[in-house]
C-alpha cells in the first residue's frame, strides 16, 4: 500500500476542453450536471458533498477533460438543481443515488470511475454495491465509510436529532447551515488559508440560504443515520470486488480524521493512500496535486480487472 503525505505545491495542470453545462429531467426533477471532455472517452462522474454542488470541481474537471469524460451532476436540492419541497421529493441518499443512476444511464455513462467527497461517499457507495460491474476505480477524497473515521464529537449533534426530531433537537443542527459553519468547513485545518479562494463556500452559502433549503437540508441531514450501519456493506464490496482505489484525503478534516483515511487499506491492500496537510475540502488548496495523482492513477487502474470486462459506454 503506497502511502504519502504531501505539502500543497505542484506544477499547475494543464487546460483542456472546455465545460458545459447540462440540465436532464430524472423524475420529474430537474438536474443540473457539467460534462465536459469526449464521451467516446472513459468516463469519471465527480459526486460532490455538503453543502457544495458541482461547482467544487471547477478547476477539476478540464484538468481531467483531456483524456477522460467527465460528468459532475447536482443533487437535488443542490447547485443548480431543482430543489422540490420535501413533501414533494424524498431526500434520502437512497433516493440521491437513484437520481444520479438515472441520470448516467439517460445519458449514457454504464461504465465510469466514482470521485467521491463527503456526501459522495453514501450516493456513490450505493451506486457501487448495486452496480459492481459498472465501477472502474475509485476515488475518495474525505467520502467516510467507516466507524474509525467519524469525528464524533463533531457529529454532537445528530444523535438527538436522530432520536427524535423536534424543535429543541433541531436546533442545534440549524448551525450546520449558518454562514459560519460553511467557512469553518472550508478553512478549519487549511495549511495556507490564503490559498482557499472565497468563492467556493459563499457559492455554497447562497445556495443553503434560498428560501426553503434549510428543510431540504435537514431532512438530508436526518437520514444521514441510514448511512453508519451500511459501513459494514460497503466493506464488503471492498472486499470483494477490490475496486482500484486512489484515497486523496485532507488529515485535518474537522469531521471525516485521518484514521478514516487508513482504514480503507484494511479491505483495499492495493489502495494507494495520500495525505495533504489540509482539510476537508482538500480539493480547494491542493486541487493540482490531486488532478495530478488521479492523471498518474487512472492508467494503471485501467490495467487491473474488475468484476465485469464486458461492461462500457456507448
Amino acid at each position: 500500500m503506497p502511502t504519502t503525505t504531501a505539502p500543497q505545491s505542484a506544477t499547475p495542470t494543464p487546460a483542456y476542453p472546455k465545460t458545459t453545462y447540462h440540465r436532464a429531467t430524472v423524475g420529474g426533477v430537474g438536474v443540473f450536471y457539467r460534462a465536459a471532455g469526449n464521451p467516446q472517452n472513459p468516463a469519471i462522474v465527480l459526486l460532490h458533498g455538503f453543502p457544495s454542488s458541482s461547482h467544487m470541481f471547477r478547476e477539476l474537471i478540464p484538468a481531467l477533460a483531456g483524456d477522460y469524460y467527465v460528468i459532475a451532476p447536482d443533487y437535488p436540492g443542490f447547485g443548480a438543481s431543482d430543489a422540490p419541497a420535501p413533501t414533494e421529493f424524498a431526500y434520502t441518499f437512497d433516493h440521491l443515488a437513484d437520481v444520479v443512476e438515472s441520470l448516467l444511464e439517460q445519458i449514457g455513462v454504464r461504465r465510469f470511475a466514482l470521485y467521491l467527497h463527503d456526501y459522495g461517499g453514501p450516493v456513490g457507495f450505493r451506486l457501487a454495491t448495486r452496480h459492481p460491474e459498472r465501477i472502474t476505480a475509485l476515488i475518495l477524497q474525505n467520502a467516510n465509510a467507516y466507524l474509525e473515521g467519524l469525528n464524533l464529537p463533531a457529529f454532537a449533534a445528530l444523535p438527538p436529532f436522530w432520536a427524535g426530531r423536534t424543535a429543541a433537537t433541531e436546533a442545534p443542527v440549524r448551525a450546520w447551515l449558518t454562514p459560519e459553519t460553511t467557512q469553518f468547513q472550508y478553512f478549519q485545518g487549511a495549511h495556507d488559508p490564503a490559498a482557499i479562494s472565497p468563492d467556493g463556500w459563499r457559492h455554497d452559502q447562497a445556495g443553503l440560504d434560498r428560501a426553503g433549503n434549510d428543510l431540504v437540508q435537514l431532512a438530508l441531514l436526518h437520514d444521514y443515520q441510514h448511512n453508519p450501519p451500511l459501513y459494514p456493506v460497503w466493506q464488503a464490496y471492498f472486499r470483494r470486488h477490490q475496486p482500484p482505489a486512489l484515497i486523496t484525503w485532507g488529515r485535518h478534516d474537522p469531521f471525516f480524521t485521518e484514521a478514516g483515511a487508513r482504514a480503507f487499506p484494511t479491505d483495499l491492500p492495493q489502495a494507494e493512500l495520500h495525505l495533504l496537510e489540509t482539510g476537508h475540502f482538500a480539493l480547494e488548496e491542493a486541487g493540482p496535486v490531486i488532478a495530478a495523482w488521479i492523471r498518474e492513477f487512472l492508467p494503471r487502474a485501467a490495467g487491473v480487472r474488475t468484476t465485469s470486462p464486458t461492461a462500457s459506454n456507448p
